[in-house]
Order: C-alpha cells, then sequence, then structure tokens
C-alpha cells in the first residue's frame, strides 16, 4: 500500500483546482458551438416580406424595374433574407442578365444548398446560357431532394429541353465570323 503525504495531497488538489476552471470553460466553448449550429435563421423582416410581395406583384405586370427595386429594398431591410435574393435573381434573369442572376442564386445556395428555388433558377439560368450540362447537374440534385413532380424539378427539366435562349441563340449568331 503506497502512503501518501499531506502535502503531496495538497499538491494534487490545487493542481486540479487550478485546472478544472479552464476544463470548464473548454466544455462550455464547445457545447455551444455545437448548439449555435443547430439554430435555425431567424425569421424574416415582416416589412422585406411585404417588398417581396410588391416586387412579385409588379413583376407579374411585368415591370421588372420595379421588381429589381422592390427586392432590392428587402434586401436592404433584411440582407440575409433568401426568399429576397432568390425574387431578385428571377427578375434580372427576366432581365435577360443571367450571369447576375446565377450569382444571386448562388448566394443563396451558399447558406442553404438544399434550397430549391435557387437550385432551380441557377439551372434555369444555366440553360439559358447553354451549360446544359451543369444544369442537368442542378436537375439532378433537385430530383433527389424533392422528387421529379416536384414543381421546381418540372420548371427546370422544361428549361433544359427548350435549351438556351433566343436572344443567346441570336447573339452567337451576330457574333459568327464573316466569311472573305
Amino acid at each position: 500500500m503506497t502512503v501518501v503525504s499531506v502535502p503531496e495531497l495538497r499538491n494534487k488538489f490545487s493542481r486540479a483546482a487550478r485546472l478544472g476552471p479552464a476544463f470548464a470553460a473548454l466544455f462550455l466553448v464547445f457545447a455551444l458551438s455545437n448548439s449555435v449550429g443547430s439554430l435555425s435563421k431567424p425569421p424574416p423582416d415582416p416589412r422585406a416580406m411585404m417588398m417581396v410581395q410588391e416586387g412579385q406583384l409588379a413583376l407579374s405586370r411585368g415591370d421588372t424595374d420595379g421588381a429589381i427595386d422592390a427586392f432590392e429594398a428587402a434586401l436592404a431591410l433584411d440582407p440575409g433574407f433568401d426568399e429576397a435574393f432568390v425574387a431578385l435573381a428571377d427578375a434580372t434573369r427576366a432581365q435577360g442578365l443571367t450571369g447576375k442572376s446565377i450569382d444571386y442564386y448562388r448566394r443563396v445556395l451558399e447558406g442553404d444548398p438544399r434550397h430549391f428555388g435557387a437550385l432551380a433558377g441557377e439551372g434555369q439560368a444555366l440553360a439559358q446560357k447553354g451549360a446544359l450540362a451543369k444544369a442537368r447537374r442542378n436537375l439532378a440534385v433537385l430530383q433527389s431532394l424533392c422528387g421529379v413532380n416536384c414543381p421546381e424539378t418540372v420548371g427546370l427539366r422544361m428549361a433544359i429541353n427548350a435549351g438556351p435562349s433566343a436572344s443567346l441563340a441570336a447573339e452567337d449568331a451576330g457574333a459568327a465570323p464573316l466569311s472573305n
């Protein structure tokens, strides 16, 4: 049997007493960091939601400039509102600015890679640009997430079947070199 003297016990106890708070603090940091990652996004600002509705109404009337203004105002009110980014991307795509719309869709997909609207919209914009292989990748992801009959999947499939937009085809025809 080993006999431990009182000074040795005090030394071991004081070491544990010194390190205990540090271990407790590390435990709290890890526990909190894991729980923060599982929190959902806060609800969007109601004013931003109203601006998105106003923009969708303007877009349905054919006023893409007014719609874009409303969507940008919604993003000024709530910069993290994904639906405002998707709506803005849809409006810029309607103006023929597919590159800009792809950027907006990708901003949403960085935060939520499973966002159906952003996946479908990006795929449709890619199909309009003629990047059909990339659009088909989005289609495969959408089919695995929401099925073949999901509205986003159906819309993307139709855009892929339609191929590049007519305006893009006209631009490509105009860019052909002239013969001598």
